[in-house]
């Protein structure tokens, strides 16, 4: 099936069919990355975040820190570690050096569920499997050029003047 007709979109041009088309099957990635670690009791984010603190252990890092790192720059960063803290997953003390701030470590149970979801990972990469490896890869560097396009695109928005509406 055509992706106009599955959306029911009149497309203007392939630049805006490629956006719409890129928007319309992250939903599906994000709902596939959602089911797989609500097995686990988690979130895409918590795990992301779990994740990202795992891979900067046994270095603490605050919540602005792990907001840097997030694949979800949007994402409420203490609400998420607030939940992960209840849950026994982190451990989060008061920074020594500044009482505004705090340190945020993956907890021994934090560790043993992140081991534990460790080998099941390969699940995730099968969602991608109608791509061969080279594909993959190419698929891989043409976003980081639409990130790099719309990084730039605030300024050539912000730039432009408005149509007038009656």
């Amino acid at each position: 099936m055509h992706f106009e007709n599955e959306v029911g979109v009149k497309i203007r041009n392939e630049w805006q069919k490629a956006s719409l088309n890129l928007l319309y099957t992250c939903g599906f990635l994000f709902n596939g990355y959602e089911s797989f670690f609500k097995r686990y009791g988690l979130t895409t984010q918590q795990y992301n975040a779990l994740r990202i603190l795992r891979d900067n252990y046994p270095s603490p890092l605050s919540t602005s820190g792990l907001r840097d790192k997030m694949l979800d720059k949007m994402s409420d960063t203490s609400r998420l570690v607030s939940r992960l803290n209840a849950k026994g997953f982190v451990d989060v003390k008061q920074n020594p050096h500044d009482k505004r701030l705090v340190n945020i470590v993956l907890s021994e149970k934090g560790h043993r569920l992140m081991a534990s979801i460790e080998p099941e990972l390969d699940l995730l990469d099968s969602l991608m499997h109608s791509l061969s490896e080279e594909e993959a890869k190419q698929l891989s560097e043409l976003l980081n050029r639409v990130r790099a396009s719309i990084k730039t695109a605030s300024k050539r928005i912000r730039a432009a003047t408005p149509a007038e509406t009656n």
